[in-house]
């Protein structure tokens, strides 16, 4: 491990640091609500600015920008005449559907000064763990790149519901750098960096680099940042640089005002190092982005078979249903103990298997017919957890 504290200009690693931010071609950058917004809850004209004008400037350099942002329900505020971010689902959603057309539109103004068009890439959980909807993601995205536009993605709080958020869009952005394959993730906030503790208070200090768990031992996350405005704080910051790096992508945390310096390698924030492997964009998106819509619960030889072996579920291994869920959703595949060993889209409804358990594929499809021979998970379409 490296030095963990203390000034990023005296760590040996800088070098390293600075050339995995410069040398990065495509890059997602989130900013949160509060970064972007006045107190009272609308649009910060000046913070907008300067950060296009930061984005801007990559893409005249030929580097491909994705921009994550939040504030959609804060940009909504005002004009409803809200004056703090509500809690219930239904006016969220309102609140969002004024404040997405007010975001796009100021961004897309700001965006034009340097001669760029934004594309608008709102998501729900279904569109990126469903096959035929995660291809479409991926593909809107990268054309938007290819034509040499910023897509602007927010999730789709207009539409979604408790059981299909994200619920975050830090986690957002390490899932849609993993999507499009980035090469850098930049997380910007109203914290300067990654402390041990609250920045105000004495004896914080900051953590330059994060090579691993180990030098997130004994850190405090909590009650740093602006309240009022966002659903995040350093916590779900922490957690999207663990899901980014887990994909093999690197991390800058830092605050909005500091997006300039931090894109051009200065030894300001925390960089998070990537691990050196990156699985499947799919399976990765289907292990972090998703919640369970139900549970199978497997025989000590079909958990062998799916974990030991990596093949796929059949009905003959699975011993109960739990859940009410349709084809094509997520369940957690679960030992004999409870324990969830796995996560896949299911190809039966709830309501199929009762009648399918215990019995082969070649029987089943003898009784009720081809059909029925199938896997209930297949395994392209499961991920060990």
């Amino acid at each position: 491990m490296g030095t963990r504290h203390g000034r990023a200009d005296r760590n040996p690693q800088n070098g390293r640091v600075r050339e995995a931010v410069t040398s990065a071609r495509r890059i997602v950058v989130k900013i949160g609500s509060s970064s972007l917004t006045t107190a009272t809850g609308g649009l910060d004209d000046a913070r907008v600015d300067a950060l296009v004008d930061t984005l801007g400037a990559l893409t005249a350099q030929g580097r491909e920008v994705v921009l994550v942002s939040s504030g959609a329900i804060a940009a909504g505020l005002a004009p409803l005449r809200l004056t703090r971010r509500p809690r219930d689902l239904a006016t969220q959603q309102a609140a969002a559907s004024v404040g997405q057309g007010l975001l796009i539109g100021r961004y897309a103004t700001a965006f034009a000064r340097h001669g760029r068009t934004v594309g608008q890439v709102l998501l729900t959980v279904d569109d990126v763990t469903r096959r035929a909807h995660y291809r479409n993601a991926y593909r809107t995205l990268r054309k938007l790149l290819d034509l040499r536009a910023v897509p602007i993605v927010n999730e789709n709080d207009t539409v979604a519901t408790e059981e299909i958020r994200f619920g975050d869009n830090d986690r957002l952005a390490a899932l849609v750098a993993a999507l499009v394959d980035a090469d850098l993730l930049v997380l910007l906030s109203d914290v300067d960096a990654l402390w041990t503790g609250d920045p105000a208070r004495p004896g914080s200090t900051r953590i330059a680099e994060v090579h691993g768990e180990g030098d997130l031992a004994g850190v405090d996350v909590g009650g740093a940042g602006r309240a009022g405005v966002g659903t995040g704080g350093m916590v779900t910051k922490v957690e999207a640089a663990r899901i980014a790096t887990g994909f093999g992508i690197p991390v800058v945390l830092t605050a909005a005002p500091l997006a300039g310096p931090a894109l051009a390698g200065d030894p300001v924030g925390t960089f998070f190092h990537a691990s050196s492997r990156r699985p499947a964009a799919r399976l990765f998106w289907l292990a972090h982005a998703t919640a369970p819509r139900g549970r199978l619960h497997l025989d000590p030889g079909a958990v062998q078979a799916v974990v030991g072996r990596r093949k796929s579920l059949l009905p003959a291994g699975i011993t109960a249903v739990d859940g009410a869920f349709t084809a094509g959703d997520p369940v957690d595949l679960v030992d004999t103990a409870g324990a969830p060993v796995a996560r896949g889209l299911v190809n039966y409804d709830a309501v199929e298997l009762p009648g399918l358990l215990g019995r082969s594929t070649s029987e089943l499809a003898a009784a009720l017919g081809p059909a029925y021979e199938r896997e209930v998970v297949h395994r392209d379409d499961l991920v060990l957890l």
